[in-house]
Formats: structure tokens, C-alpha cells, sequence
């Protein structure tokens, strides 16, 4: 099988958002070929140019020409690796994907090992973990440790090259920079998860896209991400408890105050403020939480309507069969 063709069928497709690596592009391509062609499964490869502003464009250009396997999709302006990977699977033809950087961090040597437990279905998704020094090691060892105890997912490294289902996408919502969270969405959906060591090496050219100014970012996304899959389902379990909680906080002073007011003849106008604060507070959290139990109720229609139509869909391709 090994590579595939510009118009025939593709089991693997390694998806490769690009941004500003026209130095590392041709030797990744070519590394990708010399890994790839001996595989029992058709590959192909889809490179995303995110809006790069060197040579990426035209190297990319001629490279599909000469290597019938390599698919490119353009982004006019920089929407972000998410993005990229949302758009590079819209575009491939297979049934397992592979997350890969260009900056030759990872050789694609190591691609089918991360496949390869896919195919033998003991896996839905392989995340990489990364062997050899990493200059962001501390930060990525907080951002994993983080992951761990808040989702409990047993894997070591969360956030490096990554193998899954295509079914996989699906479950990830197209949002910023929520690549970084494949894993633990997929766990929580019920995906099986495992891991395989993988080498870092050293950026051999162009400049890292990720500085410390990425870290406030990802520490809120990690908490967002934390909250949709607590009390996505259930928002009035957070909003409903903690309206309640400031409701009775809000009543438990209000009689406090009455009773200083008359009963020692104290008056305390600031009880008054905060008993107003509590109040309010409660019970607009508890309309936070109604609203939220009407978009979570329409959002489980839409998952049920998507779920019928994939029925509708799988069962249209076995008639065609």
C-alpha cells in the first residue's frame, strides 16, 4: 500500500500545521516518504500553511508537485493550530489521524509506532511521550501533573505528537488552542487512551511559535476545559449549588441584623449592603444555572440528531457496498 495517491483512498494521514517553516518543509517531506512507503496501509500527508509570512507558501507549492502523497491546504492569515488541524481533517481521506509538528522535533521515523496500536484496536488514541531534554520541561511537567490530578488521565505527556480515530476530531470542539486538550475530551467521551515514548530533538531551524506569554492562555483554557466537563451536562449543579449556598448565607445575616437591630437596638447598615449582595448574588446564579440547563438540553438534542445521522450515513455506506 504505502503511499498514497493524489485521487485514491488513504488509511493514515499525518496532519501538519505549518507556520513560517519553509527550512525544515522539503527534509520533513522527504523524511516522511522514506518512513511511510514501506507501511502496510496507504499514507498521505496534509500540510496546513497557517498563514506564513516566508517561503512556506512556494515550498509547499513544489513540493505537491513532486510527491503525489502530500495534500496542502492554505490559510490566508494565522488561525491557530486547532484550526489547522480542524481543516487539514475536513481534508483527509483517512481513518487515522496523526498529529505532527513540521520543526522536525519529531522525526516521522517514529509515526507508525504511534499508528500501529491503533490499527490493532488496543487503542483509540496514542499520545507521544517525549523522550531527551526539553527547554519548556518544567512547564510542561506543571501543565501534565495539572491534567492528571484535575481529569485523572494516566498518561505522562498530554501536550506532544498524538495518533487517534478520526471519530476522535468529533469530540474535540473546534475552539482555540483546545488541541492541547484532545486527550483528556477523548477519555471523557470514553475513548481509550495509551502512550508510546517518542524523541524530542532540537529545532534544527526557524523560531518556536510558543513563548512565556502562552502560559496565563493555557492555565485558562485548562480551567474552562476543567468546568465544561464537570458542568457542561449539569450547570446547575455548579450555578444552582452556589446561588443556594449565597441564598441562605444572604438570609443567615439578614436575621443577624434584625436581631442586632432590634433586640440591642444596634443598627449596622453595611449588614444591610451585604444581605442585599448575597441575595441577588443567589438568585442570579440560579437563573445562570436554568439558562444553562436549556443550552445543555439543546446541545444533548444536537448530539442525539448527530449521532442519528452517522447511523443514517454509516448504514447509506454498507448499502453502497
Amino acid at each position: 500500500m504505502s503511499l498514497a495517491h493524489r485521487d485514491g483512498d488513504a488509511d493514515v494521514s499525518v496532519l501538519v500545521p505549518a507556520k513560517d517553516e519553509a527550512e525544515n518543509l522539503p527534509e520533513f517531506v522527504e523524511q516522511c516518504a522514506a518512513a511511510l512507503r514501506d507501511t502496510p496501509y496507504a499514507c498521505e500527508l496534509v500540510v496546513v500553511n497557517d498563514g506564513s509570512v516566508d517561503e512556506t507558501g512556494s515550498v509547499l507549492r513544489r513540493l505537491e508537485r513532486d510527491h503525489e502523497f502530500l495534500r496542502v491546504v492554505t490559510h490566508r492569515s494565522q488561525r491557530g493550530i486547532a484550526d489547522a488541524l480542524k481543516s487539514a481533517g475536513d481534508a483527509a481521506r483517512g481513518r487515522v489521524f496523526v498529529f505532527y509538528p513540521a520543526d522536525l522535533q519529531f522525526l516521522p521515523g517514529e509515526i507508525p509506532s504511534l499508528v500501529e496500536p491503533i490499527r490493532a484496536g488496543e487503542a483509540d488514541i496514542i499520545t507521544g511521550t517525549k523522550q531527551g531534554q526539553y527547554e519548556k520541561a518544567l512547564v510542561s511537567g506543571v501543565y501534565n501533573r495539572l491534567c492528571r490530578w484535575l481529569f485523572g488521565i494516566r498518561v505522562t505527556d498530554l501536550n506532544a505528537v498524538k495518533a487517534y480515530r478520526r471519530e476522535v476530531m468529533d469530540a474535540v470542539p473546534a475552539r482555540p488552542d483546545w488541541h492541547r486538550f484532545m486527550v483528556v475530551i477523548a477519555a471523557a467521551d470514553g475513548f481509550r487512551v495509551d502512550q508510546r515514548p517518542v524523541t524530542l530533538h532540537p529545532r534544527r531551524a526557524g523560531t518556536s511559535k510558543f513563548g512565556l506569554s502562552r502560559i496565563p492562555v493555557g492555565l485558562t483554557d485548562l480551567l474552562s476545559v476543567w468546568f465544561t466537563l464537570k458542568f457542561g451536562r449539569k450547570p446547575m449543579l455548579f450555578f444552582g449549588v452556589s446561588g443556594g449556598i449565597l441564598f441562605v448565607l444572604g438570609f443567615l445575616v439578614g436575621v443577624a441584623a434584625l436581631i442586632l437591630r432590634f433586640g440591642y437596638g444596634m443598627g449596622f447598615r453595611p449588614l444591610l449592603s451585604l444581605v442585599m449582595v448575597l441575595v441577588v448574588s443567589g438568585i442570579a446564579l440560579f437563573g445562570f444555572g436554568f439558562v444553562g440547563e436549556l443550552l445543555a438540553g439543546t446541545r444533548e438534542e444536537l448530539r442525539a440528531l448527530n449521532r442519528s445521522m452517522d447511523r443514517i450515513a454509516a448504514s447509506l455506506d454498507r448499502d453502497r457496498q
